[in-house]
């Protein structure tokens, strides 16, 4: 059923809302209530979708009180609404983990740059959507908490004597610096929100921790649910066949790794750095965009402070850094450079589009995907394109054919869909929720699962649905 314009109270069951406003990965967003409680489990806005079509079904709910929002980690799909969701719900505390909390406010100011360019570039009339100084002045309800502790987001009722007060806990999911699942539990509920999660060590982030996560209702994500893994797939192989990618693409010409600021960056210098200590690499300089030193900076910063499986590695110091602006990269050579550069799909007007049309003409450079690239995006369209046939890059570059070395890797930060089965099954909950994948992703889980659990119930909420659960 739709969320209702008023709601009654759920008596210790649970209540969740999805407001993704799409049937596929998009805007991020529960809504969760217990016994009147409401807690909003992430703030997204949909990657890709141009004005306020890319927000989460906010309006739908607006009459509720929520009490807290609580943030999973700081990638666009999962808080990049947060403002808008404070215009909705002024009262709400703003939850996350310490790390979340170093990064938080500049991703969202970023956001604010990013729509301003768009505005214009994109005649977006309603962008931005938000501005700096509403940043500034709502970063006061933004709240930075260490994995594992249950804290209150609400107080008891009053009144209502030996009720206790509902509690959420972070617990490291293995995504990306910061990442959490979320564990809400009031009186005899529980419900496990897994966020983006990766079971499998990173060169940086270790593998989620999600012991003493045992819930009665899990919503879980499906993102790889589609994706076929190879037998006998490591991802230490993988890593080996990246490095290997860059030395024999440095000797012929110049590479482009495309890598998202947040996570990507960090994970490829990671593995980058330690190829050079251990001569797999020759050193040199590694250039990155700027938004990507900000976020190594920080994730240098907060090293000893989060999960980290090589706390001794400052990226920095390891590696020789130079900042690539846009307007630099034409005075540039490009033969023997390596860029690890913002963004992962090559959006337009960064520099990593303007180095992917200037280098995929030429055979002797590399270009090499590490990440996800959305089929209607520069990245995209490339990764899909005959060699020699020309293909439309972008509205920006028009038409053009590439005859680059062009590979793709399979180092993502997300679970594999072996994996997710597997921790559902672990955890057996009543009721299963799937979400943040595509439908034939949720698909595919959800037979997986009815398989090996007869008994689960297992629930696919379309855009703005709420469940009794």
């Amino acid at each position: 059923m739709l969320a209702d314009a008023h709601w009654p109270s759920v008596a210790y069951g649970v209540r969740v809302t999805n407001l993704n406003p799409a049937d596929t990965i998009g805007a991020s967003a529960w809504l969760v209530e217990t016994d009147g409680h409401r807690i909003l489990l992430d703030a997204g806005s949909s990657p890709g979708v141009e004005g306020r079509a890319g927000l989460p079904l906010y309006s739908q709910v607006a009459d509720q009180d929520v009490d807290a929002i609580a943030i999973s980690h700081c990638h666009q799909d999962h808080c990049g609404s947060l403002p808008v969701a404070l215009r909705h719900f002024p009262r709400a505390r703003v939850l996350m983990t310490e790390p979340s909390y170093f990064l938080i406010e500049r991703v969202l100011h970023n956001s604010v740059n990013v729509m301003k360019r768009q505005r214009i570039e994109r005649n977006i009339p309603e962008y931005p959507l938000f501005h700096h100084r509403e940043i500034d002045e709502l970063s006061y309800l933004f709240q930075g908490f260490k994995y594992g502790r249950a804290e209150p987001w609400s107080p008891a009722r009053p009144g209502a004597a030996g009720e206790p007060a509902p509690t959420v806990s972070f617990h490291p999911a293995g995504h990306v610096l910061g990442s959490a699942g979320l564990r809400v539990a009031h009186g005899r509920e529980s419900l496990f929100y897994t966020g983006d999660v990766c079971f499998h060590n990173q060169t940086l982030s270790p593998k989620a921790d999600f012991t003493d996560t045992q819930s009665d209702v899990l919503i879980l994500e499906t993102t790889r649910g589609s994706t076929e893994t190879p037998a006998g797939f490591t991802r230490e192989a993988e890593l080996q066949r990246f490095i290997t990618a860059i030395r024999e693409g440095l000797q012929s010409g110049g590479v482009l790794v495309p890598v998202f600021a947040l996570g990507r960056t960090q994970e490829m210098l990671a593995a980058i750095a330690l190829a050079m200590e251990a001569g797999e690499l020759n050193r040199q300089p590694v250039y990155i965009g700027g938004l990507g030193r900000v976020f190594t900076e920080i994730y240098d910063l907060v090293a000893a402070r989060a999960p980290n499986r090589r706390p001794d590695l400052n990226l920095h110091e390891a590696l020789d850094l130079q900042v690539l602006e846009q307007r630099d990269f034409r005075k540039l050579k490009v033969d023997g450079q390596l860029f690890v550069i913002t963004a992962g799909m090559l959006s337009e007007n960064t520099a990593a589009h303007h180095l992917a049309q200037h280098m995929m003409g030429e055979a002797r450079h590399s270009i090499l995907f590490v990440g996800y690239s959305a089929p209607d995006t520069p990245g995209g369209a490339l990764r899909a394109a005959e060699r020699g046939e020309p293909f439309h890059f972008s509205d920006s570059a028009g038409e053009l054919t590439h005859y680059c070395q062009l590979e793709s890797f399979d180092l993502s930060a997300h679970a594999n869909r072996e994996e997710l089965v597997d921790f559902a099954v672990q955890m057996a909950p009543r009721t299963v929720i799937l979400g943040h994948g595509e439908p034939d992703a949720r698909d595919w889980i959800e037979t997986e699962l009815r398989d090996r659990l007869p008994k689960l119930n297992i629930l696919q909420p379309a855009p703005g649905e709420a469940l009794e659960v």
